[in-house]
């Protein structure tokens, strides 16, 4: 049998403690070991002690750590007053001009028009409905152009009595003086006028009005001619039915007349011939001369010219007048 003391030197509360370990070992004949458990329940009594004693001394060392800091750092630290830094003067460009937002801008062009007068908003509604073609109700005018005829009794009663605007109980729409389609429309009623259509009378009749007359004229199917009076084309038809052939000797013998210039002359050779003048220029001529109006030109003025016996201002420029008339 074999015994062992084990010794321990523990360390505790500043005092050193020995504690002895016995471990009995018995060998037997079938090689079994013995030990007794009392001994080492108190030896890891003892390890876990040391264990938890460490632990608290390295708390305590961080706690007083931990304390030496806040100390140092509530200590009073000399204060240097520092002189306020001065900013440099910097020049700031100038303001940009406040731009309104176009939803303003769109509100101040709608009241600018509902405050103008009366008829420039019945010539802006007219217009729309030349331009669009349709028949439009209120709502969709004032939407279009900014003119509220349901809130404008005036601008609403003038539309509706309008010869150029037909209103229909709810719509609005463009009414031409001749309500026509297309180019066969137009041809027919052009046929219609033998003595001549104003094409003014014709222009809004549709969009394309004007290209229709132009190739019609190009077809050989009407006639547009100016009016000396107003300055105006006159769409005459051109009847197919009746072609007329000039002969060269013809054209010849009208183009040879020597026509009087004198207009009195000219009207007594169309009473001659039992035709009605359209001018009366007797009349026009009596009329201006008891008006103190006199029917002969006025003749030009003799241009001045300088001469030698013309006085002279600028006698210290002699080289204006170096061309004087002898």
């Amino acid at each position: 049998m074999l015994f062992k003391v084990c010794c321990w030197k523990l360390q505790f509360d500043g005092s050193i403690k020995y504690m002895l370990f016995l471990s009995f070992t018995c060998i037997t004949s079938s090689n079994y070991r013995f030990h007794y458990p009392h001994y080492r329940q108190q030896f890891v009594f003892v390890m876990a002690l040391q264990e938890k004693l460490d632990k608290f001394k390295r708390q305590q060392e961080s706690c007083q750590s931990m304390l030496t800091s806040i100390a140092a750092s509530t200590k009073p630290r000399p204060t240097h007053k520092v002189p306020p830094a001065i900013p440099p003067t910097i020049s700031k460009p100038p303001a940009p001009a406040v731009k309104f937002s176009n939803d303003t801008e769109r509100l101040q062009h709608i009241n600018s028009i509902r405050k103008s007068p009366a008829g420039a908003q019945i010539k802006r509604v007219i217009d729309l409905l030349l331009e669009t073609r349709q028949a439009l109700t209120p709502e969709q005018i004032n939407e279009a152009c900014y003119v509220d005829i349901n809130a404008n009794k005036t601008v609403f009663d003038s539309l509706r009595k309008n010869p150029k605007v037909n209103y229909d109980g709810k719509r609005f729409s463009y009414k031409s003086k001749h309500d026509l389609k297309d180019k066969s429309q137009l041809i027919y009623l052009v046929r219609k006028f033998p003595e001549g259509i104003a094409v003014i009378d014709l222009k809004d009749a549709y969009p394309t009005v004007m290209e229709d007359l132009q190739a019609l004229k190009a077809a050989g199917q009407i006639w547009l001619l100016s009016n000396l009076d107003s300055q105006e084309d006159i769409a005459y038809p051109n009847d197919p039915r009746v072609p007329i052939k000039v002969d060269d000797e013809l054209k010849l013998l009208f183009r040879g007349i020597e026509l009087p210039r004198d207009m009195l002359d000219i009207e007594k050779d169309l009473q001659k011939n039992g035709m009605k003048p359209a001018t009366n220029t007797a009349q026009r001529r009596a009329m201006a001369q008891v008006q103190g109006i006199s029917s002969k030109p006025k003749t030009k003025k003799k241009k001045h010219e300088i001469s030698k016996r013309t006085k002279l201002t600028n006698a210290h420029l002699p080289e204006l007048f170096q061309n004087l008339n002898k």
